[in-house]
């Protein structure tokens, strides 16, 4: 048996679906020996969290995706039939006003989050002191919100319990659909989660209306992040938003 294939059996065994032979070659390190399989295993792991899902030649043609359709409203309810790994294009905290959101995702471009009533100054990449070391100021911001998990920039940030967002799903086939919190899961937020971020929806979740019901027993968020989409992401959202904010004033 291969490396690549002895990955790619690693990878199936952790519920991931399988990358195909030559795209697992492609991102293998050249070098001789070759590093363990588990380091070699987690580093193809990080190479597709961080890829787009839709490119052809990543992921098998047997690869589960959503039905065609999935985004009918005017099916009451049905039921994934297998696992289906998702990419995320959009995150809406829909228990937030406009003007709410324009002020955390400015923080967010600024490197900085909110905990409690202490606002956190994160390193930015390339921000060094006079020596070329990273600011120690900013690396005990880091640390000290080391408890919650790293989203964009590094941000440690908490979402209340009482929020609930709604994020456009994509398949491998390039399928888009809403996602809505069917209960509250704590990874999910604006500044907890990438764009581009993977989440492997399990067989048995409920779409409902032409949307999927996100139950944290029915998904394992996996983490990852398109560089690319995360900042076009955020420039945009916070024009839409201000510009929807002015538009309110002026009404």
């Amino acid at each position: 048996m291969d490396v690549a294939t002895q990955v790619r059996s690693s990878l199936q065994s952790q519920g991931l679906p399988a990358p195909t032979a030559a795209w697992v070659r492609s991102v293998l390190p050249n070098r001789s020996p070759m590093p363990p399989l588990p380091a070699l295993t987690a580093t193809v792991k990080a190479r597709l969290m961080a890829a787009d899902i839709t490119n052809a030649g990543i992921l098998d043609a047997s690869a589960s995706s959503f039905l065609p359709n999935i985004t009918n409203q005017e099916v009451k309810e049905t039921k994934l039939s297998m696992d289906t790994l998702v990419q995320v294009l959009d995150i809406d905290n829909l228990t937030k006003s406009k003007w709410e959101q324009v002020e955390e995702l400015e923080a967010i471009a600024r490197g900085e989050q909110t905990r409690g009533r202490e606002i956190i100054r994160l390193p930015t990449a390339g921000e060094e002191d006079e020596e070329g070391n990273v600011s120690s100021a900013s690396t005990q911001a880091v640390s000290a919100g080391s408890n919650s998990r790293s989203g964009p920039a590094g941000s440690g940030t908490t979402t209340p319990k009482n929020s609930t967002h709604r994020l456009v799903l994509q398949d491998c086939k390039g399928r888009k659909v809403y996602c809505l919190e069917l209960k509250r899961i704590d990874r999910i937020g604006v500044g907890t989660m990438n764009i581009g971020e993977k989440i492997l929806l399990k067989k048995g979740t409920v779409v409902a209306r032409g949307t999927v019901l996100l139950d944290p027993a029915m998904c394992t968020i996996l983490g990852g992040k398109v560089e690319a989409w995360q900042k076009a992401w955020l420039d945009g959202r916070l024009a839409r938003l201000r510009e929807a904010v002015g538009a309110d004033a002026r009404g």
